[in-house]
């Protein structure tokens, strides 16, 4: 990311998030994308240097720093090695706000020390076979036995499926309730009866990405595992789905702007016809367009992230950025692999597994087709 919104102290921490990136990822991540699974002792250590739970309270082990600018910065270093699918995104800016403005006081002293420290590694179960974008729709249900809720049901697509120990699954509690409004956030845990993991997802991309399926059946839960208020589960998930998109647009613009850069030098220094290909028209054309677009995307997001930091990002802003830097990122990465020729068909090049790992961003968090349908209602259309 440019420096121009980041402060002294942003600056010191990407350099200590660039460092264990270095030395803890990159030289183990090829190994992780073959076995389909990250290793997790990288986990404890990340959380040892105190890159889980940014802006979880000290009091937990937390950083105590409430400011999505260190989350950008975590994720920029990921994603410029290629490694965004090490999954610390998911439990950093998805989990930890549910966990940080739902959980009770014996649910935080409970689950956030070993988040913090990468003990506990974290999931959150939305989807289903039948039931993707559209909530609402879900079937995963569960229903009160006196102090417990038993709970059945299936997810797919779940990031972090194998490895993790807490999920939050969204779960259908009062079956008299239409839509919404018989939704709640229940907090499973490894090893309750019932809990099971079906198979690793063979994924085109984020191979290192443990992404599964999960089904319970007849999981006894007790009622302390309840997050937040009982069938205000997806008013839940609506408040907290704009920082997941913005999380996703942030990536997509520096995966875009890692491949561009990529992509600009081999222009320079390959030849053809006696030449450097990027001296030809057509090559300068789309390297201009794409370095003006990315420049654009990068003013838009920054104002983004500045905005959610100061509390005024919504919806349909977060909406906006999220589908139209997602469709930018596929446009840059295809057009970047097209210049490469040959090689860019090659996996020992980055802008081929730029190329997989970057289209499931249209996809997750809510397909851009959904984004597109949230700012249109804005519209009164």
């Amino acid at each position: 990311m440019r420096d121009r919104h980041l402060e002294p102290e942003h600056l010191a921490f990407r350099e200590t998030a660039r460092e264990f990136v270095r030395r803890e990822i990159v030289p183990f991540h090829d190994g992780w994308e073959k076995a389909g699974i990250v290793d997790r002792e990288v986990w404890r250590k990340a959380g040892k240097l105190g890159l889980l739970g940014i802006d979880v309270d000290e009091r937990y082990g937390g950083g105590g720093v409430r400011d999505f600018r260190y989350l950008a910065t975590l994720s920029e270093e990921l994603v410029r090695a290629g490694a965004s699918g090490v999954g610390f995104g998911l439990h950093n800016d998805v989990v930890a706000p549910y966990l940080n403005e739902l959980a009770t006081d014996e649910q935080k002293s409970r689950w956030l020390p070993g988040f913090c420290s990468g003990d506990i590694i974290t999931a959150i179960a939305m989807t289903e076979p039948g039931a993707g974008s559209d909530l609402q729709g879900i079937r995963t249900h569960a229903v009160r036995d006196g102090g417990d809720w038993i709970l059945n049901g299936a997810k797919t697509f779940i990031t972090n499926g194998i490895n993790s120990d807490l999920v939050i699954v969204v779960a259908k509690t009062d079956p008299e309730a239409k839509g919404s409004k018989s939704i709640s956030l229940i907090v499973v845990e490894r090893g309750m009866p019932g809990f099971e993991r079906g198979r690793n997802l063979d994924k085109i991309g984020l191979k290192a990405q443990d992404t599964a399926e999960l089904f319970f059946t007849d999981v006894r839960v007790p009622a302390t595992n309840i997050l937040g208020e009982l069938n205000r589960g997806f008013y839940h998930l609506m408040h907290n789905l704009p920082q997941e998109r913005l999380g996703i647009a942030v990536s997509a613009v520096i995966g875009a702007e890692t491949v561009f850069e990529h992509t600009l030098e081999y222009c320079k220094t390959r030849t053809a016809f006696g030449q450097p290909i990027g001296s030809f028209q057509n090559s300068r054309f789309e390297l201009a367009e794409m370095a003006t677009e990315l420049d654009i995307a990068r003013t838009y997001i920054d104002d983004c992230i500045m905005r959610h930091v100061a509390g005024e990002l919504d919806a349909v802003d977060a909406s906006k950025a999220k589908w139209w830097t997602t469709d930018l990122q596929k446009r840059v990465v295809d057009r970047c692999l097209q210049l490469h020729g040959g090689y860019g068909y090659m996996m020992e090049y980055p802008v081929a597994k730029a190329f997989v790992d970057s289209r499931v961003q249209a996809i997750y968090g809510g397909t851009n087709e959904i984004m597109k349908e949230i700012v249109g209602r804005s519209l009164g259309v």
